[in-house]
């Protein structure tokens, strides 16, 4: 049983590294532009954060790069907060988006690797 490839030219090949690229940045964009927002109002509260909003601020916080990348000013950490909680929440929250971000790579990763141990030909001497 044979497998057909389908070869892929360089060109569109690119068109959707860029899109992919992107589409990132818009959502990184939004998201922190929401995080502003939020994190604007709720520093307007005179109550403290607590862990809640530590784990929703831990979790958006590495979404925030492209945005501090282009010189936006971004809240991602609350000074007035509860202390310990807080903290705990905030590193709960950042631990879970990278473990939910590099999840999903190294599955991507392994499943182009099976993929491409899949298409090989099996090594052996020919009769």
């Amino acid at each position: 049983m044979t497998v057909t490839q389908v070869k892929v030219p360089p060109a569109r090949r690119w068109q959707k590294i860029a899109l992919r690229i992107g589409s990132f940045l818009l959502l990184a964009a939004i998201i922190g532009g929401v995080l502003n927002r939020v994190a604007g109002s709720l520093e307007k509260s005179s109550h403290p954060a607590g862990f809640g909003r530590g784990i929703i601020q831990g979790a958006l916080m590495p979404m925030s790069l492209p945005n501090l990348l282009a010189g936006r000013d971004i809240t991602i950490y609350s000074q007035n907060n509860t202390g310990v909680a807080y903290k705990i929440g905030y590193t709960a929250g950042v631990n879970a988006c990278g473990a939910i971000f590099f999840g999903v790579v190294f599955w991507r990763f392994s499943k182009l690797r099976r993929a491409s141990l899949e298409q090989k030909p099996a090594a052996g001497p020919e009769a």
